[in-house]
């Protein structure tokens, strides 16, 4: 297996982080901002994004029509007739209150396994994951940082 080393700089480390699988579990508008909720069983914490990002998801959730193709849908054009596949979202750092995220994506050449890691805002990560069924994982240490989202 061959693993890209072409990340931005940054204190994640994939190697070293324990990573919880999370679950989508809403996503809320307002008419400034949008709020993704996210998390296990125990906890759920919120990330927040700008309007037009929630209204993409929610395109994808409700399976509405969209009169053009949407950036999600130019980069899965592009996945499929590379053959690229997702393998896994991981929401991977929290600064103050912006969270980052990496995408992992696979490419088969022969027999050669490519896998590349990309840093990503986590709505866009998150929006490809919910389209494609891929699991979404936190890194722990995230996680235990995050300000929990109370359900009422």
């Amino acid at each position: 297996m061959q693993m890209d080393e072409s990340r931005q700089s940054s204190t994640f480390n994939m190697e070293e982080a324990e990573l919880i699988p999370v679950k989508f579990h809403k996503v809320m508008q307002s008419k400034t901002y949008t709020c993704i909720v996210l998390g296990t069983d125990e906890k759920k914490f919120a990330i927040y994004t700008d309007l037009h990002s929630g209204k993409t998801m929610q395109m994808y959730l409700t399976d509405t029509q969209k009169q053009r193709p949407a950036t999600h849908d130019l980069l899965m054009m592009i996945f499929r007739g590379l053959d690229i596949k997702i393998r896994q979202v991981v929401i991977a750092e929290l600064h103050d209150t912006i969270y980052s995220a990496r995408i992992f994506l696979e490419q088969k050449m022969g027999e050669i396994l490519n896998i590349v890691e990309i840093d990503a805002r986590p709505s866009d990560c998150i929006t490809l994951a919910l389209v494609n069924k891929i699991p979404v994982f936190c890194n722990k240490e995230v996680l235990e940082r995050t300000v929990p989202v109370i359900d009422e």
